[in-house]
């Protein structure tokens, strides 16, 4: 399949026209090799272990959530130079889809809220929001942990939860919480919780479930559309980070 028939199902899956305004110009294809397409590879982050492994399955395509170069270069360093070789070695042209992968109906948002069971969800442009169960803060928070194979990090002063906002990624930001108290969220489930936030959110939970794991269910599920949509061999390439917590 040519590489461009592909791009067309990947921009209707996450219309670059979702994205954030810092993300333009910043999604699509990151290196374009004019390749025929037989396998695709999907990951989070193009890291090198990712793209070794896309070598070692014959992939021609590899599609991640974060971008390999985001910033303007005036040179390139041996560890993306490295990664850079793997790829044009193995004529492995390289996709992202981030924002508007975020934003996108079955997305990185989606896929979370499904994760962990929420019901009855609604889209918002900044995540979405469901209703669980009530239950404890700590039953809640072990749910997310063991939905999420993570460690988490969590505070507030919620005692009851029956209504979460999800946001797979940074997502714990003042505007984005502001949404979550619109609706009555009792829970809300992101990463990279910082302390002002902290300070500032007590009367809601807080739970950070670490970036990897809040938004790699989102392109594990990515697989299964890309194979319906292009009969395609289609693989997940897993490369958790371990954080290692005391």
């Amino acid at each position: 399949m040519n590489l461009s028939d592909v791009v067309t199902v990947l921009e209707q899956i996450a219309p670059p026209a979702l994205a954030e305004d810092f993300d333009i110009g910043r999604i699509g294809l990151t290196l374009d090799l004019e390749n025929d397409i037989q396998k695709i590879a999907v990951s989070l982050d193009p890291t090198k272990y990712v793209l070794k492994r896309a070598e070692e399955i014959g992939a021609d395509l590899l599609v991640t959530h974060h971008t390999l170069i985001f910033h303007p270069l005036n040179m390139i360093r041996k560890p993306l130079a490295d990664i850079l070789k793997i790829a044009m070695d193995n004529n492995i042209s390289l996709y992202s889809m981030h924002t508007n992968f975020d934003k996108a109906e079955n997305g990185i948002n989606d896929a979370l809220a499904r994760r962990i069971g929420l019901s009855n969800i609604i889209e918002t442009d900044v995540g979405r929001i469901g209703t669980i169960t009530p239950c404890s803060a700590d039953v809640f928070v072990n749910h997310i942990a063991k939905s999420l194979s993570t460690h988490v990090q969590f505070t507030g002063r919620k005692e009851e939860i029956s209504k979460v906002m999800v946001f797979g990624g940074s997502g714990f930001k003042d505007e984005y919480l502001a949404v979550a108290k619109k609706h009555g969220a009792d829970a809300y489930v992101s990463a990279e919780l910082k302390h002002d936030i902290i300070r500032s959110w007590e009367d809601m939970l807080l739970v950070d479930a670490t970036h990897y794991a809040t938004e790699n269910p989102g392109m594990q599920d990515l697989c299964s559309q890309l194979e319906e949509r292009l009969r395609l061999d289609v693989e997940f390439i897993d490369h958790n980070p371990f954080i290692k917590v005391l």
